[in-house]
């Protein structure tokens, strides 16, 4: 007798046990659901983008000329640098915004290797004259007369010899903030067409980070527009 109820006993117990271990599977369960759901993320990116003038031109004039006699090519640089700054001051560039390098000199027969012909001067000189100016438009202008100078004697060397312009933009703190908002409220319109679709809704922001500018040329037949874009990163939770 006191047998089967010690079997009864364990019984029971055993029961309880199995009902226990269900009810704290299901606690479990429910607890790892919600966890799930909480952790539910749309991640989305928002660009924002836009067209500037720049305000800042560098221009650089190079020019070339050789001679047997140094001094001699020392005083035609000299001569031919003046020309250069005459025809950029007639054009509204203030000395101040001009910068005469010192020249170059190479001597043919001081090099170590190959047979220069003899019938080549000895002594090749170059000399650059740089604009760093605001004057964007008078930059322009100005290096489409460039050919003036060409008929004065000056030999200028052409892009990718030293020579050419650069334009920058300067103002980017004073449009990074709007632009900042509006990649960010460009994320969270394309979240909240995602949250929709997906018959959610669009909860808090789970982390977000801004990509890092990007100035560029517009393209290559105008140099002097800019692009500048941003691309803020932005991860939401989503409810249903």
């Amino acid at each position: 007798m006191e047998r089967r109820a010690g079997i009864a006993a364990a019984a029971v117990g055993a029961l309880l046990i199995a009902a226990g271990l269900v009810g704290l599977g299901a606690t479990l369960a429910s607890g790892l659901l919600k966890f799930r759901q909480l952790e539910r993320t749309v991640e989305v990116k928002g660009l924002a983008e836009r067209e500037v003038p720049a305000d800042l031109a560098i221009w650089t004039v190079a020019h070339v000329d050789a001679d047997n006699d140094l001094s001699a090519l020392h005083a035609r640089i000299e001569a031919k640098n003046a020309k250069v700054a005459a025809f950029l001051k007639a054009r509204g560039f203030d000395p101040t915004e001009v910068a005469v390098g010192p020249p170059s000199i190479a001597d043919r027969l001081a090099r170590d290797y190959g047979n220069e012909p003899a019938a080549r001067a000895r002594y090749s000189g170059r000399a650059t004259v740089t604009v760093y100016t605001p004057k964007v438009d008078a930059v322009r202008a100005a290096t489409a007369q460039l050919g003036e100078l060409a008929r004065e004697g000056l030999a200028i060397a052409g892009e990718g010899e030293g020579a050419g312009t650069r334009y920058v933009f300067t103002g980017l703190n004073a449009i990074k903030p709007a632009m900042i908002e509006e990649a960010t409220r460009n994320a969270r319109q394309t979240a909240e067409k995602f949250a929709a679709d997906s018959s959610s809704t669009l909860g808090k922001i789970r982390r977000a980070s801004q990509g890092q500018f990007s100035i560029e040329d517009r393209d290559r037949s105008t140099p002097h527009l800019k692009r500048v874009r941003v691309v803020s990163t932005v991860d939401y939770y989503l409810q249903d």
